[in-house]
């Protein structure tokens, strides 16, 4: 006889007990509740509502509403990945650009050494010698998957107990706090001023550290970004050098996250890096600079190609980088192309280069354009104040919210009441936006984040849908 089956033991998996509690209470905005009933809703569709589809302008994602790729990013990496292509009709440029990769490489199947291509680190610090007229050394960039993955290594390595915290900007983008939160790390905040244009003041660093100290954090680090995410914000080389100076004067440690340095609208605010201050200034202060092909111009989010470049840190501090990031060999080498083609694109007198130009200038223009129209028609709504977008893709605009509002958001459990306005904006129109309570904002304000992304025909309908939901909301909660 088949003996007894022995009686189940409790899972290991289970929540809340069977889980990291950091994890748990990790959030993750431009990710969160709202996506989750956009995607849920796209199922229902079409159905009994006033709208045929979701417009997604939670998340800086180009493609998926609409931006086409650019041809020569596609073309060297379609020849990169399967090179029988180089046979076919391919422009010259494109044949030579996969073949010296090819020749400096083992393909796309193998993995590269940990840092990345070695060819590929070389034309990027080729690169930034060129943009920023200083030095750069190809041993001090690593090669990530996106931006983020050098952010998250880099808190990883800062953050050694709970008591150590990181200064992140309020707004910011969720990818501090969310890591932070995972790492059990201090989150020390700094506010933005939304008065004047989401200023970074560092007399509010200033006070904001000195607080945290005061509360036994040991401060080893200060996030800017710049352009800002979500305030869209662009730094003056002044307060670059403000924030150079204060950080070397309280030994902290700058995370530069630059990824959004091609999104610059305003001419008498030119990108400048941190990199390039740091570097005139003769600082010593430790900087980490992060970049990645999927904002810019080129919006190839789902390639996952980024780097960072280490300046002033110790021999011993990037071996311990490497180590980190050879836990997981490399970066995924189509990204790593991707980052070859972002910084070293098609020269004058090259094949590809008129139609590269044509390309990215119709989608800068296209965003220079959708920025200002969004932002002029938001500040036309009743109770919303929104700062023009200097930069990056969003708009992040504050609304009166009434205070009906505000006791029904209390009565459904919501974290704010601009939960509620974004939940009933997207049921209203099917426009998915980001709460601003999920990126931080000053107490007794409520803003939402909006992509200006949709194609340029598809603008005036979007302002028109939030228009009207605007209306009734403020109606419905008077």
């Amino acid at each position: 006889m088949p003996s007894p089956r022995a009686t189940p033991r409790q899972k290991c998996l289970t929540t809340p007990q069977g889980l990291n509690s950091a994890l748990q209470r990790m959030d993750y905005a431009v990710r969160g509740e709202l996506v989750l009933r956009a995607e849920a809703l796209a199922k229902r569709l079409p159905g009994d509502y006033p709208f045929s589809r979701i417009v997604y302008c939670n998340i800086g994602n180009p493609q998926s509403v609409g931006q086409k790729p650019i041809t020569f990013v596609r073309q060297v990496v379609a020849g990169i990945t399967h090179p029988e292509l180089l046979k076919g009709d391919l422009p010259d440029d494109v044949v030579h650009r996969v073949e010296m990769l090819l020749g400096r490489s083992h393909g796309v199947g193998a993995y590269t050494e940990s840092k990345g291509l070695p060819v590929v680190r070389e034309r990027v610090a080729k690169a930034l010698r060129k943009r920023d007229g200083v030095s750069a050394d190809p041993d001090t960039i690593f090669l990530t998957n996106g931006a983020s993955e050098g952010v998250k290594v880099l808190l990883q390595m800062i953050v050694r107990d709970p008591n150590d915290g990181v200064m992140i900007p309020i707004p910011q983008y969720p990818l501090y706090s969310a890591t932070l939160t995972a790492l059990q790390g201090r989150i020390v905040e700094y506010y933005l001023d939304e008065s004047q244009g989401w200023r970074l003041d560092v007399d509010e660093l200033s006070n904001r550290l000195r607080t945290a100290r005061e509360q036994g954090v040991t401060v080893r680090a200060l996030c800017v970004i710049n352009p800002g995410n979500p305030t869209g914000q662009v730094l003056t080389r002044e307060n670059l050098v403000e924030i150079v100076e204060f950080c070397e004067r309280e030994g902290l440690v700058i995370f530069a996250d630059e990824v959004y340095q091609k999104n610059v609208y305003v001419d008498e605010k030119p990108f400048v890096s941190f990199k390039k201050v740091v570097t005139e200034l003769g600082s010593s202060v430790e900087l980490a600079s992060f970049h990645s092909v999927s904002k810019g111009l080129f919006g190839e989010c789902g390639m996952r190609g980024g780097f960072l470049e280490a300046l002033n840190m110790e021999q011993e501090v990037l071996d311990v980088l490497y180590k980190t990031l050879s836990v997981s060999l490399c970066s995924n080498v189509a990204g790593q192309v991707a980052v070859d083609v972002m910084m070293t694109p098609p020269q004058p007198g090259e094949v590809s280069h008129d139609l590269f130009v044509k390309e990215t200038s119709d989608i800068y223009g296209s965003l220079k354009r959708k920025a200002g129209k969004l932002s002029q028609a938001l500040n036309t709504f009743k109770g919303v104040t929104c700062n023009p977008s200097e930069g990056a893709m969003y708009l992040f605009p504050r609304v009166d919210m009434p205070q009906k509002a505000i006791e029904e958001s209390a009565r459904l459990g919501y974290a704010s009441a601009d939960v509620l306005y974004c939940i009933e904006l997207l049921e209203a129109t099917g426009i998915c936006t980001v709460p601003g309570s999920g990126f931080g904002q000053a107490e007794g304000t409520y803003h939402f984040r909006t992509t200006f992304l949709p194609p340029e025909d598809q603008i005036d309908g979007v302002v028109t849908r939030m228009r009207e939901f605007h209306d009734k909301f403020l109606a419905k909660y008077s």
